[in-house]
């Protein structure tokens, strides 16, 4: 083949590195911590019961100071109940802070990057709290299964918007400023 018979390539434009997005974990503690043995609290413990245990997590994300900054702040509150008799045999609430430093994440993926990776990273010291916390408070250690922080955003955006819809009339006779 010829010079003259080669199909002519479109130049391609230099292509541009892909920021890849990093996380670095600065610093992690336990801004607050409760457990409760309501079984000693009562005299209780027989050491034969099945419990039940229920997690709720609520998550939060602030800057702080450095542009590229956040503190994230996961609330834990973790109630086991006897399958029996329903009482509470142990409460655990614990809030867990993490600062990061985050580069290389457009605007608008800060939030889910936020809520979703950093609560994710930063889950194996939280189960591990909890297992530390359940001993040394007299059961057996409780480890957590995988909290899937995904599924956990998709929902409280789905809850977002879902409560402004019902409170639209409410929200309509509100004077603004």
């Amino acid at each position: 083949m010829t010079d003259d018979q080669t199909p002519a390539t479109p130049a391609q434009p230099p292509s541009q590195p892909v920021a890849q997005p990093r996380l670095q974990i600065l610093t992690q503690c336990i801004r607050d911590v409760s457990f409760e043995n309501a079984l000693a609290q009562k005299g209780q413990y027989t050491g034969e019961m099945t419990p039940v245990v229920e997690v709720q997590v609520s998550l939060d994300a602030r800057r702080q100071g450095a542009e590229n900054r956040f503190e994230v702040i996961q609330k834990y509150r973790i109630t086991a109940k006897d399958r029996a008799t329903t009482e509470t045999v142990f409460l655990i609430e614990l809030d867990y802070g993490v600062l990061v430093a985050i580069d290389g994440v457009a605007p608008d993926q800060m939030h889910p990057f936020l809520l979703i990776e950093v609560p994710r990273q930063a889950f194996p010291w939280v189960q591990r709290i909890v297992a530390d916390l359940t001993r040394d408070g007299g059961f057996p250690p409780l480890r957590l299964e995988q909290i899937d922080f995904l599924a956990l955003y998709r929902q409280e955006i789905a809850r977002r918007v879902r409560k402004p819809a019902a409170g639209d009339a409410q929200a309509d006779a509100q004077p603004t400023s």
